[in-house]
């Protein structure tokens, strides 16, 4: 059964600028995303944002139905269409591939997106996204549990993605990502290492479940993170992801090929 959840709730034209500085691509999971693409030369982007982890070395056309996001591609970026994954304006099989990066928990109808992204490739379509299932067993909880309950809420399961892959796809392959401890790109778990990272108002700003959590719950869990960060109490109950190289947290690589 699909879950009802509110569809594109972050408002990017509003909250979206300085995103860019934030969410920035990491090198290695874009190595793992590039990987997934195999040798398309043609890559459709959807929901592209501000262009990152977009191949530089292959034809890529962006879809982002935000103007704000869009501001944000630096010049060298490729195009960008003014268009949403649900109704994509190519033709069928007018891809070697299609990408999409933590960002299907925003499109209005999660399977009709992916139908359309399937559609459209005539080769894999690789959906970069989060387990918010698994986000329960991350620290952030015990100090913003409406954040992850509403995250659980917000991001479709990966049963809902990889059944709306399946159709035209002889294998749906679901990879974790590790999270490396220095992660440059701004999403929650990649500050699993860096509590203090979350007392920066820019930081909490570059991941939607903040904006979207009502502030006085925000409020009191920055108090106790910021009070058991001063006490010790936080280094003695979550202190040994410190030493960890990377997280094997709620992040996923999927990848359908026809």
């Amino acid at each position: 059964m699909t879950r009802e959840r509110p569809a594109g709730d972050f408002d990017y034209e509003r909250h979206g600028q300085g995103y860019a500085v934030l969410r920035q691509t990491d090198p290695r999971i874009e190595a793992r995303v590039h990987a997934a693409l195999g040798v398309s030369r043609t890559v459709l982007n959807v929901g592209a944002g501000a262009g990152s982890y977009e191949p530089t070395d292959r034809y890529v056309l962006a879809v982002e139905p935000s103007a704000a996001m869009r501001a944000q591609r630096p010049a060298t970026a490729a195009p960008a269409v003014d268009a949403a994954a649900e109704r994509l304006p190519f033709d069928d099989d007018s891809f070697d591939a299609a990408m999409a990066t933590v960002t299907v928990h925003q499109w209005s109808d999660v399977e009709q997106g992916l139908r359309e992204m399937r559609r459209v490739s005539r080769g894999p379509v690789v959906i970069l996204t989060i387990d918010a299932s698994v986000l329960q067993h991350f620290w952030l909880a015990d100090y913003f549990p409406e954040v992850i309950a509403l995250d659980q809420t917000r991001f479709p399961t990966i049963e809902q993605v990889t059944g709306a892959l399946a159709h035209g796809s002889a294998e749906v392959r679901v990879d974790v990502v590790p999270v490396p401890a220095d992660c440059v790109d701004g999403f929650g778990e990649a500050f699993y290492a860096r509590p203090e990272a979350f007392l920066r108002p820019e930081v909490r700003a570059a991941t939607s479940g903040f904006g979207l959590t009502d502030p006085a719950a925000v409020q009191r869990g920055l108090e106790r993170l910021e009070e058991d960060l001063a006490s010790g109490a936080w280094g003695q109950a979550h202190g040994h992801v410190r030493e960890l190289a990377d997280y094997d947290g709620a992040l996923r690589l999927i990848t359908a090929t026809p």
